[in-house]
C-alpha cells in the first residue's frame, strides 16, 4: 500500500473546485486500502495517542468559518484491529500507546477524506504526532511501515508552506504566492525528486525561507512520518500549486 503525504486545507478545501478535482484524480490512482492511519498535523500529544476506535464526534478545530463546515459529518468507523496492530508495532518499538477512546478525527484527516474517500466505508484512526522532532517521526514511520503488508495506507496531513499570519487573505486563493513559498516548495520539490530525505529532515538548517515557511513546523511534520513509512519507495509529486498562496504539494511514496 502507498503512503501519501497530503496538503489538507481548512474547510473551504471543499468549495475548492480545482483542488477537489486534483484529490479525486488522485484517488482514482490510488489502491482501495483496508484501513486508514491518518497522522494530522492539529494532534500532537506526548505519549503517542490513537483516536477512537469506535464511532465519535469529528472535531471541528477550526474557528471563524460559516456555520455549514459545522454541520459537516464523516462517519467513518474505526478498528479494533487497526488499533491492536499499531500497539504491537509500537511497542516493539520501545513506544508505549495512549488509547484516547474519546477522540474523533480532526479535520486535517476529515476534510481530505471527505473528497478522496467520501463512501465513509472505510475505518480510519488517527495517530498523534508524539514530537516535532523529524528523525523521532521518520523512525515512527519506519515503526508502522509493515501495516502498508496488511493493506493500511498511512498518511501524513499537513501543508507543505505553512504560515497564516504573513498571508494576504484579501487576495483571494489564486493569488500569486509569496517569495518564501515559492522558495520553500521549490527547495522541497527538489529534495523529493532526488530522494534526499537528509536533506529533508534538515530543512530547518539548509531550506530557504525555512522560518517563514514554518514560523512552527507541526504541518511539515507529518512528512517525515510519510518518508519513514514509505522506505526506499519511490517518490511521485501527486499536486503541485499554490492555494492563497501556500504550497499544496502532496505525494505518494512507494505507490
Amino acid at each position: 500500500m502507498p503512503v501519501l503525504y497530503l496538503s489538507h486545507g481548512a474547510p473551504p478545501l471543499l468549495d475548492d473546485r480545482l483542488w477537489i478535482e486534483e484529490l479525486k484524480a488522485w484517488r482514482s490512482r490510488l489502491p482501495v486500502p483496508e484501513a486508514i492511519l491518518a497522522i494530522s498535523a492539529h494532534w500532537e500529544s506526548n505519549p503517542i495517542s490513537l483516536s477512537s476506535s469506535g464511532k465519535v464526534p469529528l472535531v471541528y478545530d477550526f474557528w471563524g468559518f460559516d456555520d455549514k463546515y459545522y454541520q459537516l459529518e464523516y462517519a467513518a468507523p474505526g478498528s479494533a484491529k487497526l488499533a491492536g496492530d499499531v500497539d504491537q508495532l509500537l511497542q516493539g518499538a520501545g513506544l508505549s500507546v495512549y488509547h484516547d477512546e474519546g477522540r474523533g478525527l480532526d479535520h486535517g484527516a476529515w476534510v481530505p477524506l471527505m473528497v478522496m474517500f467520501p463512501e465513509a466505508t472505510i475505518p480510519v484512526m488517527q495517530l498523534s504526532l508524539p514530537s516535532l522532532n523529524p528523525t523521532e517521526l521518520f523512525d515512527l514511520g519506519m515503526a508502522l511501515a509493515p501495516l502498508r503488508d496488511e493493506g493500511v495506507m498511512i498518511i501524513g496531513s499537513g501543508f507543505f508552506t505553512h504560515n497564516l499570519r504573513a498571508l494576504r487573505w484579501d487576495l483571494g486563493s489564486n493569488a500569486a504566492p509569496p517569495s518564501w513559498s515559492l522558495e520553500f516548495d521549490d527547495w522541497g520539490a527538489r529534495a523529493l525528486a532526488d530522494g534526499d530525505v537528509d536533506q529533508l529532515l534538515n530543512f530547518a538548517h539548509v531550506a530557504p525561507a525555512a522560518n517563514l515557511a514554518h514560523p512552527r513546523t507541526e504541518h511539515f511534520a507529518p512528512l517525515f512520518v510519510t518518508l519513514g513509512a514509505g522506505g526506499d519507495g519511490q517518490i511521485v509529486n501527486e499536486i503541485e500549486g499554490f492555494w492563497f498562496g501556500l504550497a499544496k504539494r502532496s505525494l505518494s511514496v512507494g505507490s
